[in-house]
């Protein structure tokens, strides 16, 4: 009769101990979430800001300042979003969200956030996107622009000079699976499919010994060719997550130091068939090729690539 009463006891604590527990992660959220938002509304003023006063007429000394200022300011609206995505990834409240989005104006306003921060270094940033992409998908919107940011501002921000190149294409069942991944198991179904992004830099570049530890949190390159780089080391160990909850994988390749990256994630989202995002495609400028001047978003039809050609298709590039 005393182990069963002390037994309660126990468990009662245990109980009580839990709720309390849950009741400081959930305070701890709110709190986060709220700081969330009111630091990042001034903080993109300060960004969009920075990036208008860099178009003007400046001295070297009052650039380097203004360029000082936005890439700071990229940084800690990344570690801000960063710190309360991780909270929740953490504590598994994290939920994705099913919406219906165009895929296509998606890619356009990654490069158009993407845009400043490339042109103070000079980079060029370079679109494809397959011409059997769809044009309107379900799934999470948010999180897949987040995961592209962190990506593709990865590498503009390894890059000194060269060019960021993205590609986008449906990922064929045959490239799925892959033996360095055994847990990855992809499952074809009807009105689904698998996105398969690349970006591809000219950048420092990561020795292969590197390369499985970089989804590691806070983890950091140590051979040294990043040197004067800052970031969190949160970014790539939260993109892996987002990228595992959209049933997909991601991974980087690299031939070595100074010899460029190549970063390659494939998400599984579903097709819509949306009506009003069909007319609202219309509505946005065209991606069409060889339009020349007559386009307003500059495309023009993508280098072949023999090793990874479509035959009879032309692909959408957009440069900038």
């Amino acid at each position: 009769m005393r182990a069963r009463n002390l037994l309660m006891e126990q468990n009662v604590a245990l109980d009580l101990a839990r709720r309390e527990a849950e009741m400081a992660i959930r305070a701890r959220n709110d709190f986060l979430a709220v700081m969330n938002h009111e630091m990042r509304t001034p903080m993109h003023a300060i960004i969009a800001l920075s990036s208008l006063l860099l178009e003007t007429e400046l001295t070297p000394e009052q650039r380097l300042m203004v360029e000082t200022i936005l890439k700071s300011s990229n940084l800690l609206a990344t570690l801000i979003n960063d710190v309360l995505d991780l909270s929740k990834l953490e504590d598994g409240s994290f939920e994705l969200e099913a919406t219906v989005f165009n895929l296509h104006t998606l890619f356009r306003e990654v490069v158009n956030l993407i845009k400043p921060i490339a042109a103070v270094k000079k980079l060029s940033v370079v679109v494809s996107l397959s011409p059997d992409l769809p044009s309107c998908a379900i799934g999470d919107e948010k999180r897949l622009v987040q995961t592209m940011l962190n990506v593709v501002g990865n590498a503009v921000k390894f890059t000194k000079e060269g060019s960021i190149s993205i590609t986008a294409t449906i990922a064929m069942p045959d490239s799925l699976r892959d033996s360095r991944d055994p847990e990855f198991y992809p499952v074809l179904s009807d009105g689904h499919f698998y996105l398969r992004v690349q970006v591809k830099d000219t950048g420092c570049g990561i020795s292969p010994q590197e390369l499985p530890h970089l989804f590691t949190k806070f983890a950091h390159s140590q051979n040294g060719s990043n040197k004067g780089y800052t970031g969190s080391g949160l970014g790539l160990a939260i993109c892996k997550r987002f990228v595992n909850l959209m049933k997909g994988r991601i991974w980087l390749e690299s031939e070595g130091i100074g010899k460029g990256c190549t970063t390659i994630f494939i998400v599984k989202l579903g097709i819509s068939e949306d009506p009003a995002l069909r007319f609202q495609q219309k509505l946005l400028p065209p991606i069409r090729a060889g339009q020349g001047e007559a386009d307003p978003f500059g495309l023009k039809p993508a280098p072949k690539d023999e090793k990874n050609a479509i035959p009879s298709k032309i692909w959408h590039q957009r440069s900038f």
